[in-house]
């Protein structure tokens, strides 16, 4: 399934993409009268919920009335996942990205986080920090973990994983590299677009055979595949349950492909500006759009 949310009368609702349109979760499941999670939070503490999504779908899909659904052009979307846990992310972790800024590939993965005040949506204007000039794009694939994971082997990891979504690693290159500590341009309000959807396991298949882009103002910059990941998704999954627990609504972002603004030469970076619009694509996925203004 492709879950979403959607903003409507001021609160966000729950969204399920489908042939006829967005299925309205909360109106479906009155007419319907099914008993079925009506948030994202809400379906991924308890995964048995998930077959009452699907019930629902099915039954949506049969019955004549059609108001249950809404045209996916008109709704305002919100964040895939308006409310996570821990936000951890990997650096340098596809090989031709890091052979493009010149450092060496990493022997363990790279991580540092942000915050949930970065979290924006499909769509979203997101603001451009009004002390940097020098902010960048990263198309990125975003692990959802599902169930709580302690020290889980590899082979095991993606079974505790609830789906996948399209994710913008924005970052400001001057406050990233201010300091030794990444932190500080990573973390930027709204630099942490994902969506459209939350995508589960089931559909996404393999993570790591994903065709991966960034476009920028109609032009292809990142084109990438996520098997040139250094360090897969199983790998990564294992890896931080290694070190700390994580928890259902937790996200993971993956590492960025090479096409990146900070690894082409100096003379020929144009950063973002106000006006530009970004799209990630990634297969099975769907497409992230965000276009940005600059602050003041």
């Amino acid at each position: 399934m492709k879950l979403l949310t959607f903003k409507q009368d001021n609160k966000l609702k729950l969204g399920i993409k489908t042939d006829k349109g967005v299925l309205h979760v909360e109106e479906a499941a009155k007419l319907l009268n099914l008993e079925v999670p009506h948030s994202i939070e809400e379906t991924l503490r308890n995964q048995s919920k998930v077959e009452a999504l699907q019930v629902l779908v099915k039954e949506g899909l049969e019955h004549s009335d059609e108001s249950i659904f809404l045209d996916e052009k008109e709704i305002t979307f919100g964040p895939a996942v308006p409310r996570p846990g821990k936000i951890i992310c990997v650096g340098l972790n596809y090989k031709k990205h890091a052979e493009e800024s010149n450092m060496p590939l990493p022997e363990y993965p790279i991580l540092f986080n942000k915050f949930d005040n970065t979290i924006s949506s499909h769509r979203d204007t997101i603001s451009l920090p009004f002390n940097s000039s020098e902010n960048d794009y990263e198309a990125e694939l975003a692990i959802v973990i599902g169930k709580v994971a302690k020290r889980v082997s590899k082979e095991d990891a993606l079974d505790y994983v609830f789906g996948y979504c399209n994710a913008n690693d924005l970052s400001s290159r001057d406050l990233q590299f201010r300091t030794p500590q990444w932190l500080l341009g990573k973390s930027c309000d709204g630099f942490s677009p994902i969506g459209p959807y939350l995508v589960t396991s089931d559909e996404v298949g393999d993570p790591n055979q994903l065709k991966i882009k960034a476009i920028v103002n109609g032009e292809i910059r990142q084109n990438s595949n996520t098997s040139d990941m250094v360090f897969k998704c199983h790998e990564i999954v294992s890896y931080i349950s290694d070190h700390m627990t994580l928890s259902p609504g937790d996200l993971i972002f993956t590492g960025t492909p090479e096409g990146v603004i900070l690894g082409m030469p100096e003379e020929e970076r144009v950063y973002l500006k106000e006006g530009d619009e970004v799209t990630i694509e990634i297969e099975k996925l769907g497409s992230l759009t965000n276009s940005f203004k600059q602050e003041v």
